[in-house]
């Protein structure tokens, strides 16, 4: 598989993550949101980006929900709910943010 961004084609994988998470940029993310049906808003580049920050500069680091819900209260400066993440990734914040970000998929089952 693979996806079209600015004429270049990046290849994915048959569930749509990126292949190699450095042809990664916020195009390829525009794009692998519309793909999954998702409008990015500031709070999903907060996540997104928070994402990506954990994964490239904390040892390939890709946190669960209880993680993300601690971090996120710091960058939006209020406590997020499970369902908050769930509004802007449905599919699951941590896999199918994960997803919009580039980054490899989740391997491990749920948890919180």
């Amino acid at each position: 598989m693979a996806i079209e961004v600015n004429g270049k084609t990046i290849p994915t994988t048959e569930n749509g993550y990126l292949e190699n998470h450095m042809d990664w940029d916020e195009d390829v993310a525009r794009k692998l949101a519309e793909i999954e049906g998702i409008e990015l808003t500031d709070k999903h580049w907060d996540l997104i980006n928070y994402l990506r920050d954990q994964y490239l500069n904390n040892s390939q680091n890709q946190p669960m929900e209880r993680a993300v819900l601690k971090d996120m209260a710091k960058i939006w400066g209020s406590k997020p709910t499970s369902k908050d993440l769930y509004q802007l990734f449905p599919l699951a914040p941590t896999k199918q943010g994960t997803k919009v970000a580039g980054l490899p998929a989740v391997m491990r089952k749920g948890g919180y």
